[in-house]
């Protein structure tokens, strides 16, 4: 797990070759930047780091490099881009890779070199002897979409890093804001940290005052005030976004995509799905899963499918120009708004 590596690093346990994969780009760049504090020291980082990209470089002089002693400090890190071959996908390189070079490397590596290959693909090809030889030789570090438990523990952790602590219900307003994206998440925890000063303590009023929400989070807030009928907030929200001039039809594009997965979730879970099989399922963040597994308890298989159909109808009717959309989508929200057991017409 990406954090292990993390933790390592900190303790100043360094190991000569890394294989760093998977598609969280920021969790891959977090890493890299991390090995290299650990590893390369800034007055000497212009003789002793080297960044090879694999479509523009050979990989044997990236090894050549690694192979190379340092200057004026204790190790050498070398940074090795896009090494496709570590995938099954066929790509045309700039190079003809002699890998039987770097296998020879990973079995023994340079004492005094940091080598570490940077491979932002989703799998690595298991039936390749160079991915064997990396498992049983190399750190192997992946970089996979965080569950809700561990994004829970990354923002902690980011908070620590800054000297305060965050409420559990702040950080997942902040997940919800931030559309999980880890890189806004960890850029908003350092402006959190500065706006509170010397307080400790990351409260939800800090992030929904700090904290801009877009459309998308807009949408996902207008939904949970309609599904738990806060019919004043939820007209108040919508009447807010109109005066922002935010397109209807867009806005019911993604109040249709939310009822989906609310939809959706309630028949996995029927089904006896667990929240993170739902989440892979639907390639959604966990944390939205589990806050549609909350909104689904609420509604009927019937009424959901009603929902849709209804907003189905109100799509073909905007786009056509047969009704105001504005009106249109009022009308749809204040009948859902309606006590429950009043709206079987939708």
């Amino acid at each position: 797990m990406v954090f292990d590596v993390w933790k390592s690093l900190t303790k100043g346990d360094i190991h000569p070759v890394y294989c760093l994969y998977g598609k969280e780009t920021f969790l891959l760049q977090e890493t890299v930047h991390r090995i290299r504090q650990a590893v390369v020291d800034e007055e000497t980082k212009d003789f002793n780091l080297s960044v090879f990209d694999l479509e523009e470089d050979s990989l044997e002089l990236a090894v050549e490099d690694a192979e190379t002693f340092p200057f004026m400090g204790e190790r050498r890190l070398v940074i090795v881009k896009n090494p496709s071959f570590l995938t099954a996908e066929k790509k045309k390189e700039k190079h003809e890779h002699n890998l039987e070079v770097l296998e020879a490397y990973i079995t023994q590596p340079a004492p005094y070199s940091v080598f570490v290959l940077l491979a932002p693909y989703e799998k690595l090809d298991e039936r390749k002897k160079l991915t064997k030889l990396l498992k049983k030789h190399a750190y192997m570090v992946e970089a996979k979409e965080l569950n809700g438990k561990e994004t829970a523990d990354f923002i902690k952790s980011l908070a620590k890093s800054e000297g305060k602590q965050i409420e559990t219900e702040a950080a997942e307003e902040l997940v919800i804001l931030c559309n999980a994206s880890l890189s806004a998440i960890d850029q908003e925890i350092k402006k959190l940290s500065t706006y509170i000063g010397e307080r400790e303590l990351i409260a939800l009023d800090d992030v929904k005052k700090l904290v801009a929400r877009g459309l998308e989070q807009n949408i996902f807030e207008l939904i949970n005030r309609i599904v738990n009928r806060n019919r004043t907030e939820a007209l108040q929200i919508f009447y807010d976004l109109l005066k922002q001039n935010e397109e209807p039809i867009k806005m019911m594009a993604l109040i249709v995509n939310q009822f989906r997965l609310i939809l959706q979730t309630k028949y996995f879970s029927q089904q006896g799905y667990g929240q993170k099989q739902i989440a892979s399922n639907l390639k959604v963040h966990p944390f939205r899963i589990k806050l549609a597994i909350d909104q689904a308890k609420l509604f009927s298989e019937e009424e959901l499918k009603n929902i849709i159909e209804q907003l189905a109808v109100m799509d073909y009717e905007m786009k056509t120009g047969k009704k105001d959309k504005q009106l249109l989508l009022e009308l749809f929200l204040l009948k859902l708004l309606q006590p429950s057991g009043k709206n079987d017409s939708l």
